[in-house]
């Protein structure tokens, strides 16, 4: 006997089976969302609310919050102004329970009969989204006034001036700071304050380093604050502190003290660690200054000075130290892989450890095709003039090296040039002076004749490039800028003969020296007549306390000076 239902069954089945064949892929159930992400999808493209339906919302909001509820205005007033998430989601469900009205009466009654989860527009008011505070929904509490414990460390904070929307990032951080109980979090607060801490710091830097205010008061941080004060002094604080922690909650203010400590310890001035601060923070606060200490570290090994890497800083890059160091590995494992020798590198990376981080040189692979010359060939190149490295930078066009022919012309020309400085051939000097003249032979005697074309006797300026041969090493438009400048001064030009390291400075510095010079001078603080070489060569140490401070205001004016010759570089 046929059994009729087992046979529409089966029929079913089978002609579902076809048609899903011939389904298209949108139709295809395979190929269906989830029904969360529709609704995912609807909410993305919704239509933004109109502002008026947005203002009514609040205003009910607000009026439910402090009316009804009875909390603080200004609790209620932000948690309206500082919830999107909420309001988008309270007006939809307004919406669909009222048959689409959207005017103040209807949120009203809605809210009347349907008590919404107060922390939910609380958490968003301090700046957290819906899926960072959603862990931090209690389950058997609705009404914030059923949390004294939270609501009394958050007008604690809000009553110091920690602002509303940054303490989401001390609930992540730190959530145990709203659970203490009453009194405790001002006792935390006002222990800083006893050990010298401006509350105007202590805001900023708990907003991105809430552990401060958990366990006992933390010295190593009260520490780094008294030995920034001078930076504060200065405009600095603990703003810039908040802007450059980029993981506040695990800044290492020991790693800090540290650093800071070393800084002091090598001979900085005060004046000069905030000179450091301010151009480059990222010396003192990437990775709580550990990046530094690991960039000394480095160096260290290549035969520098704790001292000589400090004062590198003061003309360091805008660059992040994370990247100068990385360019500066990227320089070492490139020059290991041309085979040049160790006590080489020292000294390239000695002389040029400024220059080396400050770029990214290019793979050895890509730069020897580029090139077109082998390695032997490029290692003597970089040891002959380490400044070529910079030629070979990512984002610069690669030229082929000269012909050899053109490289042993060069040679040729650069060697008679030396011999006619006076130089004995094959002599030990020339050796040490074919390493120190930097460029083609061309080049060297086009600056030479450059400076006699200047005023100078042919016999001074060879005096003067056997006292300073790096003088050569600049290009006549650098020379020039810097014997322009002299003259304009009203300085003869015979004075380069007695001081040719003039031409070796920065133009910076020269303009920074002699202006403070003339200023003294204006104002009855300064000998006149002072040797150019007393007034550039000698340090800034002793060019201030020697100097600078033999006028009240000569301070204020070398900082001021200081200031408008660097904004203008």
């Amino acid at each position: 006997m046929i059994d009729f239902r087992k046979l529409r069954l089966t029929f079913t089945f089978s002609n579902v089976a076809q048609n899903h064949l011939r389904l298209k892929p949108q139709q295809n159930p395979r190929f269906q969302s989830t029904k969360r992400e529709l609704e995912l999808k609807v909410f993305e493209e919704e239509k933004p609310l109109r502002k008026s339906i947005i203002k009514e919302a609040q205003a009910a909001l607000l009026e439910y919050l402090h009316s009804t509820r009875s909390l603080q205005f200004l609790d209620a007033d932000n948690m309206c102004k500082n919830s999107p998430f909420f309001l988008h989601d309270l007006v939809k469900k307004t919406q669909q329970n009222e048959g689409g009205t959207a005017t103040k009466r209807s949120f009203s009654r809605y809210l009347r009969y349907h008590p919404i989860n107060e922390f939910e527009p609380f958490f968003e008011s301090l700046g957290l989204k819906p899926s960072e505070y959603a862990t931090f929904l209690p389950r058997d509490m609705i009404f914030l006034t059923d949390d004294p414990l939270l609501m009394g460390n958050y007008h604690t904070l809000c009553n110091y001036g920690v602002p509303r929307f940054k303490m989401g990032n001390i609930f992540k951080l730190a959530p145990q700071v709203f659970r203490y109980e009453h009194g405790v979090l001002s006792s935390k607060l006002k222990a800083y304050e006893n050990l010298g801490v401006a509350p105007s710091t202590l805001v900023d830097v708990v907003a991105v380093s809430p552990y401060l205010l958990v366990g006992d008061v933390n010295l190593d941080f009260v520490k780094v604050v008294e030995k920034l004060k001078p930076f504060v002094a200065k405009g600095g604080g603990g703003c810039l502190i908040e802007e450059h922690l980029v993981d506040g909650g695990s800044c290492n203010w020991g790693m800090m003290l540290q650093l800071l400590c070393l800084l002091s310890k090598v001979g900085l001035s005060e004046e000069q660690l905030v000179d450091i601060i301010c151009n480059c923070p990222c010396v003192v606060f990437e990775e709580s200054g550990g990046r530094t200490l690991s960039l000394i570290a480095f160096l260290i090994k290549f035969g520098l000075s704790v001292n000589q890497i400090v004062l590198m800083f003061l003309e360091f890059p805008q660059i992040q130290i994370g990247k100068f160091f990385a360019n500066l590995r990227q320089c070492l494992l490139f020059l290991s892989e041309i085979d040049m020798q160790a006590a080489v590198i020292g000294r390239i990376f000695q002389s040029h450890s400024l220059l080396l981080g400050s770029f990214t040189l290019k793979k050895k692979n890509s730069l020897l095709l580029s090139l077109k010359g082998g390695k032997k060939r490029v290692c003597r190149i970089v040891q002959d003039n380490p400044q070529v490295l910079k030629n070979w930078a990512l984002g610069r066009k690669v030229q082929p090296l000269e012909s050899l022919n053109e490289e042993e012309e060069s040679k040729a020309l650069k060697t008679k040039f030396i011999l006619s400085l006076g130089y004995v051939e094959n002599s030990e000097k020339m050796k040490w002076a074919f390493k120190v003249f930097r460029g083609k032979g061309a080049e060297l005697q086009e600056r030479f004749d450059f400076i006699v074309k200047a005023g100078l006797d042919c016999k001074d300026v060879r005096k003067m490039i056997k006292v300073s041969p790096q003088i050569l090493n600049q290009t006549t438009n650098r020379i020039n800028m810097k014997i322009e400048y002299l003259l304009n001064e009203g300085y003869p030009i015979t004075d380069l003969v007695s001081f040719p390291s003039f031409l070796s400075y920065t133009p910076q510095r020269v303009k920074l020296r002699l202006s403070m010079y003339n200023w003294l001078k204006d104002h009855g603080a300064a000998d006149p007549g002072l040797a150019l070489s007393t007034t550039i060569a000698c340090s800034e140490k002793i060019f201030i306390q020697q100097y600078v401070k033999r006028h009240p205001s000569g301070i204020q004016v070398w900082q001021n000076l200081k200031k408008e010759i660097c904004s203008e570089d």
